[in-house]
């Protein structure tokens, strides 16, 4: 995604050496308090209310992380009535008519990913436009529970942007805690491991290094123009980030693995939700990791930070590091 900057929210997947060529990515801020969120009860792709979050009375919130709020700089996230195996919106813009221009970034236009709030649910799809503007994927929605949808995009002419709604699928929902934190994980056979720590208000270096059967794996395959995409959600208030690794494929120096590096930044301390897909063997595969920024003796399932007291200022970023835009990790 072309993101000058997405957990601008690590909101709560990063390694991505967000910085050399896709730029780098940093959340900002304390944690959100949680938005009185107006959820969509109809269910997994049927009609839902415009709102999922948060107003945008002053404009530009350029304190919060990506992906916190449903209207931001003009623009405005609305889920559109659907088939219930469908999941469809659209994007207004200042005028209040639906957009309908939008950069290519990272070989597409628009990236959905859409995450269960306990975190236990995971996807990255890419939905079509139709003419007026309507956005329309077969339903990433997988079971019962609240979801939060994020769309990535940058209208033609304006800034990258990172918009989120709530919606709720009905039925009988047993919550999952977040798994504990680790270093390694398995996902279709590979193995994925992981060197690096976030800390907050500093770049860290990730590095995920992909292997199977004992082998490391030299051969990823190019994924929307990257060899891996990371993906952070803070656990809480699901603050985004999406980010991409250091150089691309062909460029002479970016190896097909086994190691894909990003550059991180998180806002504060707290537990976070790593995502990453890789692709191999003409499939995309998504590695998923529970990190702790901070304290690593606290609990994963802690609250990331505590709200800011209401009129408190909210933290400048790093001094000398320029990490763009809230909620994106890419340019």
């Amino acid at each position: 995604m072309n993101t000058a900057t997405k957990l601008s929210g690590f909101a709560l997947g990063l390694a991505a050496v967000f910085g050399a060529a896709y730029g780098i990515g940093q959340v900002a801020g304390p944690v959100a308090p949680a938005a009185e969120t107006s959820h969509d009860d109809s269910g997994g792709g049927h009609a839902a209310a415009d709102g999922g979050g948060h107003a945008d009375p002053a404009g530009p919130a350029e304190h919060l992380p990506g992906g916190l709020l449903v209207s931001d700089r003009g623009y405005t996230l609305q889920r559109v009535a659907a088939p219930a195996d469908e999941f469809a919106f659209r994007v207004t813009g200042p005028d209040g008519s639906p957009v309908t221009a939008y950069d290519v970034a990272h070989d597409k236009r628009m990236h959905l990913i859409v995450a269960r709030r306990d975190l236990s649910g995971f996807r990255h799809v890419h939905p079509e436009m139709a003419p007026d503007g309507t956005w329309r994927v077969a339903s990433p929605l997988a079971g019962p529970g609240v979801w939060r949808a994020f769309a990535d995009f940058t209208p033609t002419g304006a800034e990258p942007l990172t918009l989120g709604v709530d919606v709720t699928v009905p039925g009988a929902l047993t919550e999952v805690p977040l798994p504990a934190p680790a270093t390694s994980t398995t996902v279709d056979g590979y193995t994925v491991t992981l060197a690096g720590t976030p800390q907050p208000g500093r770049t860290a270096e990730l590095t995920l290094t992909v292997s199977r059967d004992g082998a490391p794996v030299t051969d990823l395959e190019p994924y929307l123009g990257a060899y891996g995409h990371l993906v952070a959600l803070r656990q809480g208030d699901l603050a985004y980030l999406h980010v991409h690794p250091d150089g691309a494929p062909g460029d002479g120096r970016t190896r097909p693995g086994p190691e894909v590096t990003f550059f991180a930044e998180v806002p504060s301390a707290g537990a976070y939700r790593l995502y990453l897909d890789f692709k191999h063997g003409g499939t995309v595969h998504t590695a998923e990791f529970t990190v702790v920024a901070g304290n690593p003796g606290a609990p994963a399932g802690d609250p990331p930070a505590v709200p800011a007291p209401a009129g408190t200022s909210t933290p400048a970023p790093t001094a000398g590091a320029d990490h763009g835009t809230p909620g994106h990790g890419h340019d």
